[in-house]
């Protein structure tokens, strides 16, 4: 019979924070903008950039140029096309030294690797939109996760998109219509999906059974600070017949000591 999990990290939804007003500065915006394209993309010509972002051809060059002085970007003097420079992995790698979750984190999903032969992954999952990787311990394992400390992915994506959409403050119909956006393997239709968010909340815990992947399960736990506001999540990734039913529930049970135990060393601010 699987192990039982704790059910005292149900809380309920917390109430929606007021807005805060952002003063839209367009060089920056559109500097991100250009960062997050080439983040995603080959490089590119500041003509292709413009058109996929529509920008003004001569506002693009300007931007870009300061960019590659700020070693942001490079540029390949032959073709005039752009790229990530070195210094973004500078910055990356500033985030992972000063995050005092990664670095708490580190050790114990290293423990939880060793021990289960999964790929474990520690989530930020502050923002609205996106979820990031922060830290990351690989398993010698029959198969590869093409995922790599700094990886970005859909808020609602996957176990940790349904703990971001159960612990989070959206209501269904701004859920729902962000779930449209998600790809899946194996699509899911946002009913079930609702049950297996409002199930989530109800563990404290999520699993998704190849509906990402195929073939894959990736189980994931919440880490909550007092106000039980979840700021990241812990994630292990591992093929479906080695993370069936009993073992993917003990899995769980796992991380969530482990999710608990973070919850109390990290220097949350309120």
């Amino acid at each position: 019979m699987p192990p039982e999990i704790s059910k005292s990290r149900s809380p309920a939804p917390p109430a929606s924070p007021k807005a805060r007003r952002v003063r839209p500065v367009p060089a920056v915006t559109r500097s991100i903008a250009i960062l997050r394209l080439l983040g995603e993309s080959p490089p590119m010509g500041v003509k292709a950039i413009a058109e996929q972002l529509g920008l003004v051809p001569s506002t693009c060059l300007h931007i870009v140029r300061v960019l590659v002085d700020e070693q942001l970007l490079k540029v390949d003097e032959a073709s005039k096309r752009y790229a990530l420079g070195i210094g973004m992995l500078s910055l990356a790698r500033s985030v992972v030294k000063n995050s005092t979750f990664s670095s708490l984190a580190q050790p114990m999903l290293d423990d939880l690797s060793n021990e289960w032969g999964v790929t474990t992954m520690g989530v930020e999952t502050a923002g609205a939109e996106h979820m990031a990787v922060v830290a990351l311990s690989r398993a010698q394992a029959p198969f590869g996760l093409h995922v790599d400390v700094g990886s970005r992915f859909p808020a609602l994506v996957s176990a940790t998109g349904r703990l971001v959409a159960a612990f989070g403050q959206e209501s269904w119909p701004q859920l729902q219509k962000r779930f449209k956006t998600v790809r899946w393997d194996k699509p899911i239709e946002f009913a079930a999906w609702k049950k297996e968010v409002e199930l989530a909340r109800k563990n404290g815990y999520s699993i998704d059974r190849g509906n990402y992947i195929n073939g894959v399960t990736i189980v994931a736990v919440p880490v909550l600070d007092e106000g039980q506001r979840m700021s990241h999540s812990l994630v292990a990734a591992g093929l479906s017949d080695q993370l069936n039913g009993p073992t993917g529930t003990a899995i769980a049970k796992a991380m969530l000591e482990v999710a608990d135990s973070l919850s109390t060393m990290l220097p949350y601010k309120r």
